[in-house]
């Protein structure tokens, strides 16, 4: 067991600016983000000189990226969307991901629009197998995530997809909480993915919403404690969902810091 493990965060969902993410991160004494978006932007939409600000400002601050949270293949880009726009995101992450020092990219699986099973899967399968491709010249790897598309609740899928595209360019992301979001057992998932896991999403939930890790009904400690006796060494990014409603167009909360910082608090003594 690791005795100092690398405890992180989505921290776009403790502040917009990149100082308030900062700045939640400083109250929690942690080293380490994942990064999605600056003032509500995502990563690979900044401008060139907006990117530099914000790599030059976390190099100032000792702060390191373990990941970049793309859009590729998530909840707003279903199957029936424009191919060329994950290319394009992929290759500017892959680019701003080397600046980084961090080879790890977020990616789902393609919510359907209107295919049949077969074909989601085909389709699915062609476009990750070409992402994964792409993936392998720049050197950095797309993490799957068990969220929206076509092998995000199953593991039977996961195992499928990790087979078929047969790269080492593609791993999967466990995300502890996303299983009572969206109706499925996570603990049960991840006992037969757990080999495959390289990087790790804290939240939890129960049956009102997100709660703080550790209070809800995903079975987060269970799921560390699974983690570590098959070697997993990776990070733990935290990804509450408490101050704003997942995939929606709200603004976050006036405590949106203040919760964050619970949350990671308590992740804090689940990992530690």
């Amino acid at each position: 067991m690791p005795s100092d493990p690398v405890l992180a965060g989505i921290t776009d969902e403790a502040a917009y600016g990149i100082d308030g993410q900062l700045a939640a991160l400083c109250v929690l004494g942690w080293r380490a983000m994942e990064l999605r978006s600056v003032d509500r932007v995502p990563v690979a939409d900044l401008t060139d000189e907006e990117f530099a600000a914000v790599s030059a400002t976390l190099n100032d601050n000792g702060v390191h990226v373990v990941c970049l949270a793309s859009r590729i293949g998530s909840w707003a880009r279903p199957v029936s969307t424009d191919f060329q726009d994950d290319l394009r995101e992929l290759d500017v992450l892959a680019t701003r991901a080397r600046t980084l020092g961090t080879p790890r990219l977020r990616i789902m699986s393609y919510p359907n629009a209107g295919l049949d099973d077969s074909g989601w899967r085909a389709e699915v399968i062609a476009r990750i197998t070409a992402l994964a491709e792409r993936a392998e010249r720049h050197g950095v790897t797309l993490l799957h995530e068990n969220c929206s598309g076509w092998a995000g609740t199953s593991a039977e899928r996961m195992l499928d997809l990790l087979d078929e595209v047969a790269s080492p360019a593609l791993k999967l992301l466990f995300d502890t909480g996303n299983g009572v979001a969206h109706g499925y057992d996570g603990f049960d998932l991840l006992t037969d993915i757990v080999q495959h896991v390289d990087h790790v999403h804290i939240k939890d939930a129960d049956e009102r919403g997100f709660t703080i890790p550790g209070e809800g009904a995903a079975r987060v400690a269970d799921c560390v404690k699974l983690l570590r006796a098959n070697g997993y060494r990776g990070a733990w990014s935290l990804e509450p969902h408490l101050s704003i409603t997942p995939h929606g167009p709200g603004v976050l909360s006036a405590d949106a810091i203040a919760r964050f910082v619970s949350a990671g608090r308590a992740m804090a003594g689940l990992i530690r």
